[in-house]
C-alpha cells in the first residue's frame, strides 16, 4: 500500500457506505459495501496470502479510493447495486445482475385492492420500496398480512366466491371474495397499511387506539380485540420492515462543506426512486461569503448547463432571489421546479447525508492535494527557506497538550516523514510531573522525556527514540515555544530545529525571533505545519478521554477490599451514587445483589 492510499484510508469514516476503487486511470475497477468503511477498506492491504488471487490481482491495481456514505447498511447495499449496474467494474462481474429492486405494490386501481410483490414501476396503485433483496420484501408482505390482512391473491371478484381460501383461515386476509368485509372497513384498513408502510406507525396506532375504544363503549368487544392485536402488532415491528424512506421520486440533493477560500459542493441524483450516483466540484474565491450566496452561485452555474432538472431540488441552505431562480429553472425544464430546504424529516436526514459526504470530501481533496508528490517537495522546501533550515526537514514531530483545568492531562508526539504521517511512530506521554493547568510546564516534560530518550539511545533505527528530526513543532505560541527551548537545551538536543504555531492567527514562532513569521495561507508550508499541529491535537485528545475515562470511574469504593469492579458497577447501578450507598443502612446494604454482611460493613467502616 502507498503512502498515498495508506493516508486516504485513513480519513476514511466509520459509517455505513460503498467504496469505489480506482486504477491508474481514474477507472472504477471494484465496488464494494461495508458496515465500517475505513476498516473494511483497510482490510484489503493486509497480508495477501489470506487474499485470494482475485482480489490480490484487484489490489495491486488500487491507485484511488472513493465513497459514498449512507445512512444504514441497507441503503448501502441498494447504492452498491445501483452503481456496480450502471458503472459494470470490472472485478464486480460476480455480482452483476440486471433483475430491478423488488417493490410492495398496492393496486388501487382494484375494488378490492390487494398488496403484492413487484419488480415492475407500471399501471396504476402505489409502490413501497425498494427493498435490499427478495427475502427482506417477503419478511415485509408478511408482517403486513398479520397485522392488516388485505387480500395477496390475483383472484377474479367480479362475483362472490363459494368459501374463503387458507389465509382467511389463519387470520391473513379478511376475505372480501365471501363478503366477510364490508367496503367501508376494507378502505379503512388498506389506509391503515399504507400509513404504516410510511413510516407512520405512530398515526396508525392513535387511530387504532380512538377507534378500540369508539367499539369497546359501544361493547363490540370482539372487534376491539382484533384492534387491540393489530396495535400490538404495529407497536412490535421488526427490522425486516426496510423502506428507503429517504430516496423517493425524482429529486437533486445538493450540500457543501467550505473551508477558507474554497467549497466542496456535492450533487446527489435521485431518479425512479434510486440514489443513482453523485458528483462532486469546487467552488473557488468563497472566502467570507454566506453559505446562501454561495449555494446561489453554485445553483445558478451547475443548472445553466446541466442536461436535466427534476421538479425538485433539495438543498442545505436556502439561495438568494429563489422565486426568481425558480421561474428559471422552470423555463428550462419546462414545467415546475421547486427548492426546498427541508427542516426535518427524511428530506432533512438525506440532506445531513449529502453534507457529511461533502465534508469528508472536503477534507479527502486537501489531502489529495497535500499529498501530491509535487506538493510536499514544494512544502519541504519551503519550510527550510522560511525558517532557515540546514536542510528541508524530511522527519518532522509534532507536539501537542490536552487537559482540563490540569485533570487527565496527556502529551502526544506524532511524526510524519517526507511530508507524510507514519503512525506506527507516534508516542503518547502521561504528565508525571505537573500538577494544575500549566500547558508550559507540560510541553517542558513532555520534551524533556522525549529527548532524554534521544540521547540515552546508543544506535538509531527505524523505530527508536535515537532518529533526530529536522523540525520539531509546538502547538501554541510564544510561551509554549520559550518552554520548549529550555527542555532542549536542558537535554542536549538545542540544535535540533524548534518552531511553534499558535491556532489563532496561525503565527509562527521560532527561537531567538521576536516577532512571528507570518505566511500567506495559500502557502504550502504553512498546510503542512497545520496538518501536523492538528494531527498531534487529534491524537493527544484521544489519550486524555481514555485516561479521563479511566479516572472518572474512579471513587471511593475502590479503595475498600473486596470491592471490584464488577460489585462496585454493581451497587452504583441499584443505589445510583456513592452518597446514596454511604446513607444507606447496614441491612440494606447487606441484602442489595451480590452483597453480605462482612462487606456491608466493610463498606459502611470505609465510607
Amino acid at each position: 500500500m502507498t503512502a498515498y492510499l495508506e493516508e486516504q484510508i485513513r480519513q476514511l469514516p466509520q459509517s455505513p457506505g460503498v467504496y469505489l476503487m480506482k486504477d491508474t486511470g481514474g477507472g472504477i475497477i471494484y465496488i464494494g459495501k461495508a458496515a465500517r468503511l475505513r476498516a473494511r477498506v483497510r482490510s484489503y492491504f493486509g497480508r495477501s496470502d489470506r487474499l485470494t488471487p482475485k482480489t490480490q490481482r484487484l489490489v495491486e491495481r488500487i491507485r484511488d479510493i472513493d465513497f459514498f456514505i449512507t445512512g444504514t447498511e441497507q441503503e448501502a447495499l441498494i447504492l452498491e447495486l445501483n452503481l456496480v449496474r450502471r458503472h459494470r467494474p470490472h472485478y464486480n462481474v460476480s455480482l452483476k445482475d440486471d433483475k430491478s429492486f423488488p417493490y410492495l405494490k398496492i393496486d388501487t386501481g382494484e375494488r378490492w385492492p390487494r398488496i403484492y410483490i413487484t419488480r415492475q414501476l407500471s399501471g396504476t396503485g402505489r409502490y413501497f420500496g425498494p427493498f435490499a433483496d427478495a427475502k427482506s420484501v417477503r419478511r415485509t408482505l408478511a408482517l403486513i398480512m398479520e397485522i392488516f390482512p388485505l387480500r395477496t391473491c390475483a383472484k377474479s371478484l367480479k362475483k362472490r366466491l363459494p368459501r374463503a381460501c387458507l389465509e382467511y383461515d389463519i387470520g391473513q386476509c379478511n376475505a372480501p371474495c365471501i363478503d366477510a368485509v364490508s367496503q367501508r372497513q376494507y378502505a379503512e384498513l388498506l389506509k391503515q397499511t399504507i400509513l404504516f408502510l410510511e413510516g407512520k406507525q405512530n398515526r396508525v396506532i392513535k387511530e387504532l387506539e380512538d377507534k378500540m375504544r369508539r367499539v369497546a363503549e359501544g361493547q363490540d368487544y370482539e372487534q376491539a380485540a382484533r384492534l387491540r392485536d393489530q396495535i400490538q402488532g404495529v407497536k412490535k415491528v421488526i427490522e425486516g420492515q426496510q423502506i428507503a424512506a429517504r430516496v423517493r421520486g425524482e429529486q437533486d440533493v445538493i450540500a457543501f462543506a467550505q473551508d477558507r477560500d474554497q467549497a466542496c459542493v456535492q450533487v446527489y441524483f435521485i431518479r425512479g426512486g434510486k440514489l443513482i450516483g453523485r458528483e462532486t466540484f469546487t467552488l473557488q474565491g468563497t472566502r467570507n461569503e454566506t453559505p446562501p450566496k454561495i449555494m446561489s452561485s453554485f445553483v445558478e452555474q451547475y443548472y445553466n448547463s446541466a442536461t436535466h432538472i427534476p421538479p425538485l431540488i433539495l438543498l442545505q441552505h436556502p439561495v438568494e432571489d429563489s422565486e426568481i431562480i425558480e421561474s428559471w429553472l422552470a423555463g428550462k425544464r419546462k414545467g415546475r421546479v421547486k427548492l426546498q430546504v427541508p427542516r426535518r424529516g427524511s428530506k432533512k436526514e438525506l440532506v445531513d447525508i449529502v453534507a457529511e459526504n461533502a465534508g469528508h470530501a472536503l477534507a479527502l481533496a486537501k489531502i489529495k492535494h497535500l499529498a501530491a508528490p509535487e506538493t510536499l517537495e514544494a512544502s519541504l522546501d519551503e519550510l527550510k527557506a522560511k525558517l532557515n533550515l540546514p536542510s528541508a526537514p524530511m522527519r518532522m514531530e509534532g507536539y501537542d497538550i490536552s487537559n482540563i483545568q490540569g485533570t487527565a492531562a496527556s502529551g502526544s508526539m506524532v511524526v510524519f516523514e517526507r511530508g507524510r504521517p507514519t503512525p506506527s511512530r507516534y508516542r503518547r506521554f502521561r504528565i508525571k510531573t505537573v500538577a494544575g493547568a500549566d500547558d508550559c510546564a507540560m510541553i517542558a516534560e513532555v520534551i524533556r522525556r522525549r529527548f532524554r530518550h534521544h540521547k540515552e539511545t546508543a544506535s538509531p533505527s527505524a523505530d527508536s527514540w535515537a532518529t533526530r528530526p529536522g523540525l520539531v513543532l509546538i502547538d501554541g505560541g510564544k510561551g509554549q515555544l520559550a518552554a520548549a527551548t529550555a527542555a532542549m537545551r536542558e537535554a542536549g538536543a538545542e540544535s535540533i530545529p524548534l518552531a511553534s504555531l499558535a491556532k489563532e492567527n496561525e503565527d509562527i514562532y521560532l527561537p531567538g525571533r521576536a516577532r512571528p513569521l507570518i505566511l500567506p495561507e495559500t502557502s504550502p508550508a504553512l498546510r503542512l505545519l497545520q496538518r501536523l499541529r492538528d494531527e498531534a491535537h487529534r491524537f493527544a485528545l484521544g489519550y486524555h478521554h481514555k485516561i479521563h475515562h479511566r479516572q472518572t470511574f474512579a471513587s471511593a469504593l475502590d479503595d475498600i477490599p473486596g470491592i471490584g469492579p464488577r460489585r462496585k458497577r454493581s451497587l452504583i447501578k441499584q443505589f445510583g451514587s456513592v452518597k446514596a450507598i454511604r446513607q444507606a443502612g447496614l441491612e440494606e446494604l447487606a441484602a442489595a445483589s451480590g452483597m453480605s454482611q462482612r462487606l456491608a460493613r466493610k463498606i459502611k467502616e470505609n465510607l
